[in-house]
């Protein structure tokens, strides 16, 4: 009877401290899901930051490209703007030309002239 007791009281014993144990390790396992959580929200921040960080690269890099863009279509159109100018002196001199002909009834000396059509083709 005495070793039966005894056995009850040391499978009590052992009960206490598995419950004892258990409720240490259930602690243990809060704590590292809590640390856990906390670590990836931490890493769900740095992401944030990180994306809002490139995002914001990605707009002024844009901004920059489209400012290149601009400034080369403008560049672009004042070239054409300056060729067309040029073709439409170009014409007018000789529209003067055909013009100042007629008037003559005679052929105007476009070499001879030269000076004279260059002045006027620079006014127009």
């Amino acid at each position: 009877m005495h070793e039966r007791q005894t056995n009850i009281a040391n499978g009590l014993d052992a009960a206490a401290r598995a419950a004892k144990d258990l409720e240490l390790a259930q602690d243990s396992a809060v704590k590292k899901l809590r640390e856990a959580k906390d670590a990836a929200a931490e890493l769900i921040d740095q992401a944030n930051r990180r994306a809002a960080t490139i995002v914001d690269e990605a707009k002024v890099e844009a901004g920059a490209e489209a400012k290149r863009i601009i400034a080369g279509a403008v560049s672009d159109v004042e070239k054409e703007r300056n060729v067309a100018r040029e073709e439409l002196r170009t014409k007018v001199a000789a529209l003067t030309l055909a013009g100042a002909e007629k008037i003559l009834q005679s052929e105007v000396d476009e070499k001879k002239h030269s000076e004279l059509l260059d002045k006027l083709a620079a006014t127009l």
